[in-house]
């Protein structure tokens, strides 16, 4: 088998998103896996590699435990840990294995069970000292909770947003809470999204505050998920039926990036450098702009992180995020929607799965399946995530000609 540029996802499946009481994480990966087999009309048998996602248990071998519910066919299995591009990373690993020509298909899966789980990935302080001294592998990258910042998300997101708007202007509290009217107001299209309800503005602005500006609606919320894909290379699938191409979804863009070296970001994150540099890798790779997008599902963690992404995704010009939202454009009926899914905020952000699930969300507008809430002649999308640590994915999709 040879080598290939041409890299297709044939199959792809989203669980439903929110509390699953009743199925652990294995269960929750099969159905999502089994989906997507269906979905692309193989079975296990044709897989020749298993790329696993998860994080909160990253250590118990997901995909091992995974393949005895589904298959053991003695493939290589993954199992990747990306923070919140862990499900990106997997795909992009199934994608890598398949472009390299060593298999014909390759499955990506991401899964987690965060229901209940409260705010993640809090420090906390080593001593009381008043004076610190650099010690311990990390010496001057010591845990920053309690002493210059927070390490806790819906702070550092908060941080990221006011510093956009000391930056250049436009934000008020007013408008991250309507990005998140937005995407609540998307969600009553989602049959998949963990909440599908409706708030206004009131609601929203007037509910607990979690970190200024971010109130409860406006964070993302911790649930239960799972999604699964199947890729293929372009010689595949030329030998499959016209339904299956026709279905079929073209991956013209997978970039994966990290922070490059800044002194800021040895202390504090920065989620712009790596999202715009992984954007302007996949404009290229793609042969695409910005202008060319029909949607995009993007890391909306908090509102307060759509709004820099925007920028970063370079859907405006530099600094003019606040315009562009105020535009109308991101809305469902716009001219660039934006997280048509309901976003992280109420699809629900199953941290594992979020990076295919953003991709689900994509391929059924581009195949046309996407039901009431289908943007209509959609050809081509653009799906991100980021992941703190640090980690960004884009994927550029576009939909296939046959």
């Amino acid at each position: 088998m040879s080598a290939s540029d041409d890299v297709w996802i044939l199959g792809i499946r989203m669980t439903k998103f929110g509390k699953h009481a009743d199925l652990d994480t294995v269960d929750l990966a099969a159905e999502a896996a089994l989906g997507a087999l269906a979905d692309a009309g193989i079975t296990m048998a044709d897989v020749g590699v298993l790329a696993a996602g998860n994080l909160m248990n990253a250590s118990a071998g997901i995909g091992q435990q995974l393949q005895k519910q589904i298959g053991q066919t003695g493939i290589p299995v993954y199992n990747v840990a990306n923070a919140c591009a862990t499900g990106a990373t997997a795909l992009r690993t199934a994608i890598m294995a398949v472009k390299a020509g060593e298999v014909a298909y390759g499955m990506a899966v991401g899964v987690e069970k965060l229901s209940g789980a409260g705010l993640l990935a809090g420090g906390s302080k080593a001593d009381d000292s008043d004076v610190w001294q650099p010690k311990g592998r990390y010496g001057a990258v010591a845990p920053i909770d309690g002493r210059i910042g927070t390490e806790t998300m819906p702070g550092v997101f908060a941080q990221i947003g006011t510093e956009y708007g000391h930056k250049y202007g436009g934000t008020s509290f007013e408008l991250f809470a309507r990005i998140s009217e937005k995407n609540h107001a998307h969600s009553t299209l989602n049959p998949l999204a963990a909440y599908q309800k409706r708030f206004t503005l009131e609601q929203i602005m007037n509910d607990v505050m979690i970190a200024y500006p971010n109130t409860r609606p406006m964070c993302s919320a911790n649930c239960d998920g799972a999604a699964a894909a199947i890729v293929c290379n372009g010689e595949t699938l030329r030998s499959l039926s016209l339904e299956q191409r026709r279905r079929a979804v073209k991956v013209s863009a997978s970039v994966l990036t990290t922070d490059p070296y800044e002194d800021g970001c040895q202390v504090l994150p920065n989620v712009n450098t790596l999202t715009r540099r992984a954007a302007a890798t996949a404009y290229e790779q793609a042969g695409i702009g910005p202008g060319d997008l029909d949607l995009v599902e993007l890391h909306d963690c908090f509102a307060t992180a759509e709004l820099v992404h925007y920028d970063n995704l370079m859907l405006c010009d530099e600094g003019g995020a606040p315009d562009f939202f105020n535009s109308g454009a991101t809305w469902r009926d716009g001219s660039t929607p934006v997280n048509v899914s309901g976003g992280l905020q109420s699809k629900g952000h199953p941290i594992a799965a979020t990076g295919i699930a953003n991709i689900w969300e994509i391929c059924h507008h581009l195949r046309g399946e996407a039901g009431d809430r289908q943007i209509e002649n959609a050809k081509v999308g653009l799906a991100h995530v980021i992941g703190l640590g640090s980690a960004c994915g884009v994927h550029v999709l576009e939909r296939s000609a046959a």
